[in-house]
């Protein structure tokens, strides 16, 4: 297990109250020993214009995933971990249903983590795949 201590998806899903991920109706699924899975509805909050999943909807998905993913990996009270770069490749379009987010990752390190989350339709298929950059801060600066 890479997780700094123990968390339950009770504790990860009231981490998205009163934020974007609330707002957008996120919602954590399942903590695996080196994984992170996520779930977003492809509705009116997250569809762009022309009726199908927006591409900043995703790169949202993917770094509420990526954010937490580091925050689970370390000292909360030492450390922070803060998004400093993240791209998307949006593969096919989503217009209804759900989104999953599986995060993994790429590099934990003391000053960096880099994820990397794939993102599924409801039949399975690739929808985007992300890769979010983490920059490990100390709490008092």
């Amino acid at each position: 297990m890479i997780w700094f201590e123990k968390y339950d998806i009770e504790t990860l899903n009231g981490l998205r109250n009163a934020n974007m991920a609330g707002n957008l109706g996120i919602e954590f699924l399942e903590i695996g020993d080196d994984y992170l899975k996520a779930r977003m509805p492809v509705d009116e909050r997250t569809k762009q214009a022309f009726g199908i999943l927006h591409g900043g909807a995703s790169c949202v998905l993917s770094e509420t995933l990526g954010s937490v993913a580091a925050w689970m990996c370390i000292d909360p009270i030492q450390k922070r971990a803060v998004g400093i770069e993240i791209n998307a490749n949006h593969i096919r379009p989503v217009s209804e249903g759900f989104v999953t987010g599986i995060c993994k990752p790429v590099q934990v390190g003391r000053s960096i983590h880099v994820w990397n989350t794939d993102i599924f339709k409801d039949d399975g298929k690739l929808s985007a795949t992300s890769r979010l950059t983490c920059a490990i801060k100390d709490t008092n600066i």
